[in-house]
């Protein structure tokens, strides 16, 4: 951190990142309790805009609200990071860091931001409801998670509603799957630490810990009635030691 003329640190600028990652920790196959390395978020974004998006360093110094300069150096010590990782066999997690979610109101890369395309397609008015759905029960394994009933609700009264497949994304995409279809509210039953991470990150509002009959959920909902529990895990842990949830532990952020 750079000092100001009287002395004191300058206060380090926070950076922009489009979402908080999916998955959280990547572990080597065949090591016992390894040694751990920590990218923060910040760190994530950059070697997700340079390396996996293409883009130049100025280019993400733009997307991020920061310097080209403080590009290339969060770059280097980033991919050093990773670069340990993979020749001594060290877990890589990604966690904290100085950084804010964009918030969707801006252009990226000359293109309309993709939560601002996403609002536009669904209607500026229009709320978005998915529902996790088997037999038109709220399905209660969120990883799991096959289809979903979508609603969309306007002034308060049911317009439209539709199941979609989930393609059979685990835990962290579906969170992903559900922003890029416009779901602004999840109802669902049990659900694990690291997928409610992954829902804040895309501002999906999660009602969770509900069962019974989805249309009835969506009403109740819109009445002002739910009964949800907003420190719902999943429920189904009382399996072999080492069940997971899709790709994703639940109750914790596991590695993938």
């Amino acid at each position: 951190m750079s000092e100001r003329s009287d002395g004191m640190p300058r206060p380090q600028r926070c950076r922009r990142v489009c979402s908080e990652p999916q998955f959280l920790c990547f572990s080597p196959g065949g090591v016992e309790q390894p040694e751990e390395n920590v990218l923060t978020v910040d760190e994530y974004e950059v070697i997700r805009l340079v390396d996996y998006e293409k883009k130049s360093h100025e280019q993400c110094a733009a997307a991020m609200e920061i310097s080209r300069t403080t590009v290339t150096e969060i770059y280097e010590k980033a991919r050093y990071k990773i670069a340990e990782c993979l020749v001594q066999g060290k877990q890589l997690s990604i966690n904290g860091g100085n950084y804010q979610i964009c918030p969707g109101q801006r252009s990226c890369f000359g293109k309309p931001c993709r939560k601002e395309r996403i609002l536009s397609e669904k209607g500026e008015h229009t709320m978005r409801i998915a529902v996790t759905y088997e037999n038109g029960e709220i399905f209660q394994h969120f990883g799991h998670t096959k289809k979903f009933k979508v609603y969309d609700i306007e002034d308060g009264e049911i317009l439209s509603s539709r199941v979609v497949d989930s393609e059979g994304f685990g835990h962290g995409a579906l969170a992903e799957f559900l922003f890029n279809n416009g779901i602004d509210a999840l109802i669902c039953g049990g659900i694990g630490g690291g997928a409610q991470t992954a829902l804040r990150s895309t501002g999906i509002k999660l009602y969770a810990g509900v069962s019974g009959s989805a249309d009835d959920a969506v009403q109740s909902l819109l009445d002002g009635k739910l009964n949800y529990n907003p420190n719902v895990m999943c429920n189904h842990h009382n399996h072999e030691e080492g069940h997971n949830c899709g790709s994703h532990s639940c109750g914790n952020q596991g590695c993938h």
